[in-house]
């Protein structure tokens, strides 16, 4: 089914299905009831009015904090439907990276799962303008002080009736956190069009029909795992199941048994897959097509020989900047090439990254992108105008990524330029991590830079620091532990070293260029080889 841009809407789309193949099965969750594409635009209704009756506004940025569930459909749909603002939180944060969050967006409403209240409780006193907070659970336990707490379960005992609220495609339809490189996380504010293109990029690219099912092991909070793979699936009047999460043990033979034609593999997720036990019914499946990000030429090859996978996509994308470069449908698998330019959507260029000037075919330069569908792109940075302003420098947005285009028109990720780190799927912001680090007593200078453990590995957090003198007894171990209860999981480093000071330039900048470049030694700490664990809890 195709739709003209005013309909580029989330609740347009839905409701487009609903009417036209009100019985098509949508969506379930995991071994639960299947949803036609009729009873998820009612339940999404029933979101939708309640949080009117509420006094939620055209407008509103309302916090989701939410593990994989209907549930959040619903209330992604339905908030989008009255015009309010979904703000996806990613499930990993804590403390001062939760505060940022909310402060940023000022959430006046917030949307949790039972078990994250208590990292509210933590923070109560910094989020001023969080009124309350709707409990997707038991709210019994819940200790909040100020905020008011109240049941989800009010929320859809709601009536299902059809929202007559004027949407557009231009309006903002959710906001999602990346990784800042030189400030905290910066929330990227994401027009209607903008969020339909992720998944019509999955649609055409894939070549999705109503005849596939996706099994979405992603989180909802990303990009990928809501606006590609829900999405697409969602504009091709396709089903799909989603599931609590990743688990490598159970995903072939989860996909046999849900009949599932399309999923995705992300970074090391390849490699957890193929390092399940073989089994003779590994080939039983009906896998059509993988989106794998990003596989190297002998990944590819294990999975294609093992799963009987015919198809695989890469593409490159980013939540500000959309998918701006895919492999089309027709073309071979190249593993590591990121596809051509979705030239239909986005203007895309391999420029000096000091000049910003087009380089010639063949050299590395940084990925520069800009649109060609107005709102088909981030809006802004929510309160952070000259971050906006400094990544829009001369007319182009800058990814802060190198790459080259080779003489067939296909573009080739290199690295990043910036000083992001990328672990397993997750961007994480050095900054943030070092500014939790020197919260520490004991740590007068820090830096956290990205090192790979094995050459063509993923990156790895190295943690560079300097101790008060005063201090010397402090060990690896005890800054674990002071980081395991202020940070995500995945932004705390595996690798630990210490220095008696940290090279800097002229203007006392700290030259993280050199500690990358100088990798691991003899003296790094490895938390993994010291037997010392962190659990995404």
């Amino acid at each position: 089914m195709s739709f003209s841009k005013t309909e580029w809407v989330l609740g347009k789309v839905l409701e487009n299905h609903a009417k036209k193949n009100a019985d098509k099965p949508f969506i379930q969750f995991e071994d639960g009831p299947i949803h036609t594409y009729s009873q998820a635009h009612a339940l999404s209704n029933r979101v939708g009015n309640a949080y009117a009756a509420q006094g939620v506004l055209f407008g509103d940025n309302i916090a989701l904090m939410l593990n994989n569930c209907l549930e959040y459909l619903w209330c992604w749909i339905g908030l989008s439907r009255i015009g309010a603002v979904p703000v996806a939180i990613n499930t990993a944060l804590k403390g001062s990276f939760l505060t940022h969050v909310l402060t940023n967006t000022g959430s006046r409403v917030g949307i949790f799962d039972e078990i994250y209240l208590e990292l509210l409780e933590d923070i109560e006193d910094t989020i001023p303008e969080l009124a309350i907070v709707y409990v997707l659970g038991d709210i019994k336990k819940a200790k909040l002080k100020r905020i008011e707490v109240r049941s989800f379960d009010d929320i859809m005992d709601h009536r299902p009736d059809d929202i007559q609220v004027d949407v557009t495609y231009h309006d903002t339809a959710a906001i999602m956190f990346t990784s800042g490189t030189t400030g905290p996380s910066k929330g990227v504010v994401m027009p209607h069009a903008h969020l339909y293109l992720f998944g019509e990029c999955l649609r055409s690219h894939m070549q999705i029909t109503s005849e596939d099912k996706y099994y979405i092991t992603l989180p909802l909070f990303h990009a990928q795992g809501l606006a590609m793979m829900t999405y697409g699936t969602m504009i091709a009047g396709a089903s799909a199941v989603l599931t609590r999460g990743f688990r490598a043990s159970t995903w072939i033979s989860d996909i046999k048994k849900y009949g599932a034609t399309l999923t995705n593999l992300l970074g090391a997720m390849n490699d957890f897959v193929l390092a399940q036990p073989k089994s003779s019914k590994d080939q039983d499946n009906q896998l059509r097509m993988v989106c794998a990000l990003p596989v190297s030429d002998e990944t590819l090859k294990q999975l294609k020989e093992r799963f009987n996978i015919p198809k695989f996509f890469e593409a490159y994308g980013m939540t500000e900047c959309n998918i701006p470069i895919a492999r089309p449908f027709e073309a071979p698998d190249k593993a590591g090439c990121s596809g051509k330019i979705w030239t239909d959507y986005f203007e895309v260029i391999i420029a000096d990254p000091g000049t910003d000037e087009q380089l010639p075919l063949g050299q590395v330069g940084e990925i520069l992108v800009r649109p060609k569908e107005a709102f088909g792109f981030m809006r802004h940075y929510n309160g952070m105008p000259e971050k906006t302003v400094e990544t829009w420098r001369n007319m182009w947005f800058h990814t802060g990524d190198a790459g080259r285009l080779d003489e067939e028109g296909y573009i080739w990720y290199i690295d990043r330029i910036n000083d992001t780190i990328r672990r397993r799927g997750e961007n994480i912001s050095s900054y943030e991590v070092e500014t939790v680090l020197l919260e520490h007593p004991s740590i007068i200078e820090a830096a956290a830079v990205a090192v790979k453990a094995d050459v063509g590995g993923e990156d790895e957090v190295l943690a560079c620091l300097v101790l008060d003198p005063k201090e010397s007894k402090i060990n690896p171990t005890d800054i674990l532990d002071f980081c395991l209860s202020r940070m995500p999981y995945f932004s705390v480093p595996r690798y630990i070293e210490f220095f008696d000071e940290l090279p800097k330039t002229p203007n006392s900048k700290i030259k993280k260029n050199e500690l990358r470049d100088r990798g691991l030694t003899a003296s790094t700490w490895d938390r993994e080889k010291a037997g010392y664990k962190v659990t995404r809890n």
